[in-house]
């Protein structure tokens, strides 16, 4: 044990199990309303239902596309197929107010973190009903005895104070800042793109589009296609991807077949509800960019860009997303939420505004914890030491 850790605690309190049932009082009425905590394998949670459509009728509460199920159940059928899937949830009255889907490694000392953390890298969140709800779902967690990983969440993620408080006595939590996400926040003046920029970003956008007339009749297309149309537009759209620097980087959705059978998945999830939008600049109907992406929650979600090199001249994806952010500003979403990271050429040609995201880790105080503590103090000191030589 690290020294101090033993004196942070005057006693050793027995953690509860995820499954234990929480009461509370309600004022309104003299009865005692019970609200059970439980923890389920995720395949055994969509066994049921019931379940199912209450996590779906929570997702009115996200702030976030990858809260909902359709994005867990992608993961969980490609990328973590096999993984250790667990998901702690509140319910109230048979209505789930607060759900965590968490995931981990084998073994007794594994760690949770957040599904889809490592995998595709976007930022996540729990989803609650009210700060009581995520306070019972940090309970249960932290009641599982097990560290956590959070790689990505919001930094006003409700769960964030939650777990503070469930951990007092319990353990210790480290809070630092992670990668933000970039956004544009619509509003009137986005309906017409190319007048938010300054004279030179115009005189950019109008080179690019002279360029483009040399190649062939340039044209814009977005598309909500119906479930029979999907699999041939992603193909079409991940062939222009293919085509890119993104190939040889290995990023292209084309070149891990896992990670493109988890973006069919929840890609066509997202087409069955309505919310997926795919879009194309085409020069002489040839597709040369793409991007795919969810109309949801007020916002315009861009997951997926790409463009064919050989039109490189004529920056179709800068064309391309100039176009969307029109479209969407004409939609009056309230959002163009570009995803993945601040990037430089992010920063320098579209935006810095941006969404604030936190890492979070949390060790409980028995030997998990200590071991958890202990590993990421030894990985911490040989990244210094590491830019110390550099």
């Amino acid at each position: 044990m690290i020294e101090g850790w033993a004196s942070a605690i005057e006693t050793m309190p027995e953690l509860t199990a995820a499954t234990a049932v929480l009461t509370r009082r309600r004022t309104a009425a003299p009865a005692v309303a019970t609200t059970a905590a439980s923890a389920l394998p995720f395949a055994r949670f969509c066994d049921d239902q019931a379940l199912v459509r209450s996590w779906r009728k929570l997702e009115a509460a996200a702030s976030l596309p990858m809260q909902s199920h359709d994005f867990v159940s992608a993961l969980a059928s490609t990328l973590l197929a096999g993984a250790d899937i667990e998901v702690f949830f509140i319910h109230d009255r048979n209505e789930i107010a607060a759900l965590l889907a968490l995931c981990r490694e084998p073994g007794s000392f594994a760690r949770w973190t957040m599904v889809g953390a490592h995998q595709v890298c976007e930022p996540d969140d729990a989803l609650c009903r009210d700060p009581e709800s995520a306070g019972l779902l940090a309970e249960a967690v932290i009641g599982s005895g097990r560290a956590l990983d959070l790689d990505r969440i919001p930094v006003g993620s409700p769960l964030i104070p939650a777990l503070r408080s469930a951990l007092r006595g319990k353990g210790w939590m480290s809070v630092r800042p992670a990668t933000p996400t970039p956004t544009i926040a619509l509003d009137p003046r986005w309906k017409d793109p190319a007048s938010c920029f300054n004279s030179g970003r115009r005189s950019d956008f109008r080179r690019a589009a002279r360029r483009a007339s040399e190649f062939g009749q340039a044209s814009f297309e977005i598309l909500s296609p119906g479930p029979d149309a999907f699999d041939a537009l992603f193909d079409e759209a991940i062939r222009v991807e293919a085509r890119s620097w993104k190939r040889e980087a290995g990023t292209a959705i084309a070149v891990d077949r896992a990670k493109e059978s988890c973006f069919r998945h929840y890609f066509r999830s997202a087409c069955e509800r309505g919310e997926f939008r795919i879009a194309f600049m085409r020069i002489d109907g040839r597709a040369v960019a793409m991007q795919m992406a969810l109309e949801s929650l007020d916002r315009y979600w861009l997951f997926k860009i790409g463009f064919d090199e050989q039109f490189e001249r004529c920056s179709p994806g800068t064309l391309l997303m100039l176009h969307t952010i029109g479209w969407a500003a004409n939609r009056e979403l309230e959002a163009y939420e570009l995803l993945g990271n601040l990037e430089p050429w992010i920063a320098q040609f579209w935006t810095r505004e941006q969404h604030d995201c936190v890492w979070v880790r949390t060790y409980p105080f028995n030997a998990r914890g200590a071991l958890a503590l202990s590993a990421d103090a030894l990985t911490s000191l040989r990244k210094r030491l590491a830019r110390a030589k550099a």
